[in-house]
C-alpha cells in the first residue's frame, strides 16, 4: 500500500521518513484565473511527489483546469467498476459565483480532496491515467482531453439526456422502483436503503451547516453596522458616555471581523466537508446502478443460453446443417456470459469492501468536522463574552455617574 497523509483541508504530506516506503504525496494549490468572458477558467497547480519507480522522478509541478479532472474522473469510472470513484465538486455555471475568490478556494479544496483520496486508494493510485493526469505536460493533456470518443464527445443536449437517464436508473435502483430483473439478496437492499437514507440525513445537515454560516456572516454585518452607528452616537457626545459609546462601536466592529472569520471557517471545515459527502454518496448510487446494470446483463445472458441451448438440440435431433453455425454461436454466447458473471462477482466484492472502506473513512472525517465545529463554537463564544465582559466597568460607570 502506497503511503498519503492526510490534513483536515485534504491536502497531502509526506510521511516523516519517506525514503522507508513508498510514498506519494499530492497537492492542489495556486488557483489562477485565465483567459476573459466566456472563454475564462481557473488553472491549478498540482504538485507531486514521490518515490515511486513508475514516476519521472521525485517531484513533478504541471498546471491542470477544471476539465482535466473531469477527465481523470471519467476515465476511473469507465475502467474501475465496482470502485467508489471519488466525487468532483460542481461546476458553476454562475459567472458572478465562478470567480468569487471564495468559490475559487472552495473549488481548490475539493480538488484537492478528489485526487489525494485516489492517490491513497489501493487500486486507484496504481491507474495509468493518473499518473497521466499528474505527470503529463499542458499540451499533452489538452489534446487527451479533446480527442475523447463515445460518452465523452457527446454534444451538451445529449450529456444532459443521459445525466437524466442515469439520475432516473439510480433512483429506480436504489428506491428499488425498477421493473427488470433485479438482485435480491436482503444485505444488498440494506445496503440500499442505507445509502438512500444517508444521502437524505446528510444533506438535511448540510443545509442547516449552510444557514448556520449565513448566519454568523449576517450578524457579522448587523454588528459591523451597529458599531459604526454607535461610533457616530458616541462622537456627538463630549463626555465619559461618548467614549463608552465609541468604544462599544470599535468592540462591534471587531466582533463583525472574528464573527466573519469564523463563518468562513465554519463554510470550509464544516459545510463543505459535508457537501463532499454527499456528493460522495452520489457516486456510490452510481455505482449501485452499474451492479444493477451488470446483474441485468447476466441474468439477460443466462436467459438467452436456455433459448440457444433449446435451438441447438432441436437442430441436433433434426440432423440439421446448422448445427455447426448454431454450436458456435452457443459457445460463443457461453464465454460472454461466463465473463458477465465473473464481472457482476467483481463489482459485487468490490463494493463489498469499498463499503467498509467508505464507513470508515466517513466516520473519521465526520468526527473531524463535528469536532472543529465545536471548536470553533466555542471559541466564538468565548470572544464573543470575554469582548463584551471588557465592556461593562466602562458602560457601569457611565450608567452610574
Amino acid at each position: 500500500m502506497i503511503t498519503t497523509q492526510r490534513s483536515i483541508s485534504g491536502s497531502s504530506q509526506s510521511p516523516r521518513s519517506p525514503s522507508s516506503q513508498p510514498y506519494l504525496s499530492v497537492s492542489v494549490t495556486d488557483p489562477v484565473k485565465l483567459g476573459n468572458g466566456v472563454q475564462a477558467y481557473i488553472s491549478y497547480r498540482v504538485i507531486t511527489k514521490t518515490n515511486l519507480p513508475e514516476y519521472q522522478g521525485p517531484e513533478k509541478i504541471v498546471i491542470r483546469r477544471y476539465s482535466d479532472f473531469v477527465w481523470l474522473h471519467d476515465h476511473l469510472f469507465e475502467k474501475y467498476k465496482g470502485i467508489f470513484i471519488p466525487p468532483l465538486p460542481e461546476k458553476s455555471a454562475v459567472e458572478k459565483f465562478r470567480f468569487s475568490s471564495e468559490f475559487i478556494e472552495m473549488r481548490c479544496q475539493a480538488l484537492d480532496t478528489f485526487v489525494n483520496r485516489i492517490a491513497s486508494h489501493r487500486e486507484l493510485q496504481q491507474s495509468e491515467d493518473l499518473r497521466t493526469f499528474l505527470q503529463a505536460d499542458e499540451e499533452t493533456m489538452e489534446r487527451l482531453t479533446s480527442q475523447e470518443t463515445g460518452i465523452f464527445k457527446r454534444k451538451p443536449a445529449d450529456l444532459m439526456q443521459i445525466f437524466k437517464d442515469v439520475q432516473s436508473r439510480v433512483s429506480d435502483v436504489v428506491l428499488g422502483k425498477e421493473k427488470p430483473v433485479e438482485e435480491s439478496n436482503p444485505e444488498y437492499e440494506k445496503l440500499k436503503h442505507y445509502i438512500f437514507e444517508l444521502e437524505n440525513h446528510l444533506a438535511e445537515a448540510q443545509k442547516h451547516a449552510y444557514r448556520l454560516v449565513k448566519r454568523h456572516r449576517e450578524l457579522g454585518q448587523s454588528l459591523s453596522d451597529f458599531g459604526k452607528a454607535v461610533k457616530l452616537l458616541g462622537a456627538c457626545e463630549g463626555n465619559s458616555l461618548g467614549k463608552a459609546f465609541s468604544d462599544l462601536g470599535t468592540k462591534s466592529e471587531t466582533l463583525s471581523v472574528k464573527l466573519q472569520k469564523e463563518a468562513h471557517q465554519l463554510l470550509m471545515n464544516f459545510e463543505e466537508p459535508l457537501k463532499d459527502y454527499v456528493r460522495s454518496v452520489q457516486s456510490i448510487k452510481a455505482t449501485i446502478a452499474e451492479r444493477a446494470n451488470a446483474f441485468r446483463r447476466q441474468c439477460e445472458l443466462a436467459e438467452t443460453i436456455k433459448l440457444k441451448e433449446i435451438n441447438l438440440n432441436r437442430l441436433v435431433l433434426v440432423r440439421s446443417v446448422k448445427v455447426g453455425e448454431a454450436e458456435f454461436e452457443y459457445n460463443q454466447l457461453k464465454a460472454e456470459s461466463e465473463e458477465a458473471t465473473r464481472m457482476f462477482e467483481k463489482i459485487m466484492r468490490l463494493m463489498n469492501e469499498e463499503i467498509v472502506h467508505f464507513q470508515e473513512q466517513k466516520t473519521l472525517d465526520m468526527g473531524i468536522a463535528f469536532q472543529e465545529f465545536a471548536k470553533g463554537q466555542a471559541r466564538l463564544a468565548n470572544g464573543i463574552a470575554t469582548a463584551w465582559r471588557s465592556l461593562l466597568p466602562k458602560l457601569e460607570a457611565c450608567s452610574s455617574s
